[in-house]
């Protein structure tokens, strides 16, 4: 199942678009032309892709980003039914893209492509992140899988970095 499917499922892309006053054909094709930027901007932050020295490969700053925003709650944030507080998205995506720039050049260019607003998918960006981060999250801890695990290292890479390594593959096989 990808992720998609999954954000779907849990009721995601409903809570979305209902704070953002769209209709959930809308945010479902949103949330599907953003996710592959928002997991590929995990992907390359999970591989070293930063020019940051990380003993973790990238994965230390994006699970800080993820752990630090609150982890599994983020999901739980944004499924809730006051607004979603947004910073710790923006956090996640500041992680991942680098600059404002990158998140803005990524909404024009799937605002160009689906005819969406842009506006309508700045503010779903890091929305979509704390989803898609918390839902990584909330199934790391579901794992039963230690900060230190192999799977991805330690200061809060083990489970985490598993299950972003996963879905990176499986975006990258498709």
């Amino acid at each position: 199942m990808s992720l998609a499917q999954m954000l779907q499922q849990s009721g995601v892309i409903e809570s979305m678009a209902g704070e953002l006053g769209i209709d959930p054909q809308t945010a479902k094709i949103g949330a599907g032309a953003l996710l592959p930027a928002i997991v590929a901007g995990m992907g390359r932050s999970a591989t070293g892709g930063s020019s940051t020295p990380d003993p973790l490969g990238g994965l230390g700053g994006l699970a800080g980003a993820i752990l630090g925003g609150g982890g599994g709650g983020m999901l739980d944030a944004v499924l809730g039914q006051s607004p979603t507080p947004t910073q710790q998205g923006n956090d996640i995506l500041g992680t991942i893209f680098g600059s404002k720039d990158v998140s803005r050049g990524v909404a024009g260019e799937v605002a160009a492509m689906t005819g969406i607003d842009e506006g309508v998918l700045k503010k779903m960006l890091p929305i979509l992140a704390m989803a898609a981060a918390g839902y990584m999250a909330k199934n790391a801890q579901g794992s039963g899988a230690g900060a230190g695990d192999s799977a991805g290292g330690s200061a809060g890479g083990g489970a985490l970095g598993g299950i972003l390594g996963s879905i990176v593959t499986g975006m990258i096989s498709r």
